[in-house]
This record gives structure tokens, sequence and C-alpha cells, in this order.
């Protein structure tokens, strides 16, 4: 296996974008391994790390489907239904809760938290 390329921070070539930059132009990476890295350094840790794709091999956007539409609706569903009290919260339950806000601190006022 060959070592990728690194670049410094806004210092890539042409003809290389990372995921998000693909998405902006309405690409993706379509499969396409890794192509290069940026490396951006940190005083106190490591190095942040962007991977690089190819933009000449990137492959557009597939479209979004009723179908797509509706399992995305539905997911998001789930991620505000509380597990508790069986509610939508109207927000997406926090992982660190696992529970919406009243259920996760039923004596509000104890904590700070308006009820």
């Amino acid at each position: 296996m060959s070592t990728l390329p690194v670049y410094r921070w806004r210092l890539a070539p042409d003809g290389y974008a990372t995921r998000r930059q693909l998405r902006s132009r309405g690409l993706r990476p379509g499969g396409q391994p890794v192509a290069a890295q940026l490396e951006r350094p940190r005083r106190r840790r490591g190095p942040l790390v962007a991977y690089l794709y190819r933009i000449d091999l990137a492959k557009p956007v597939r479209p979004m489907t009723p179908a797509r539409r509706a399992a995305l609706d539905k997911a998001n569903a789930a991620r505000r239904r509380c597990p508790e009290c069986c509610r939508d919260a109207g927000y997406v339950i926090p992982a660190s809760l696992g529970t919406c806000v009243p259920c996760a601190y039923p004596e509000g006022s104890r904590h700070g938290i308006a009820a």
C-alpha cells in the first residue's frame, strides 16, 4: 500500500476536494479511495486531518426520491421521540440523556431547569 500525499492546510493542488467541497458542487466521492490528505498543525495536539478526493473521478449526487425522503423523515421522527414518555420532544433527543429533558430531570426546579 502506498502512502497518501500530505499537503499543508490551504496548499492542496487543484483537482482535489474534501467531501464538503464536493457536496457544494453537487458531487460525491462515488466509491473512489482517498487520494490525499491535508494537515493543519495545532499547538497542543496532533494536526487536524482532512481527506481529499479527486474531482475528476467524483460522481453526481443521487437525486432525492420520495421513498428516500419518507425514510429520512421517519428516521428523524424516531430521533425526536422520547423512549420514556413516548412523546415527540420537538427536538432531537440528546444521546447523553437518552430521554427528553423533562423525563431526564423530573424535579426540574432542583436542577435549575424550568418545568
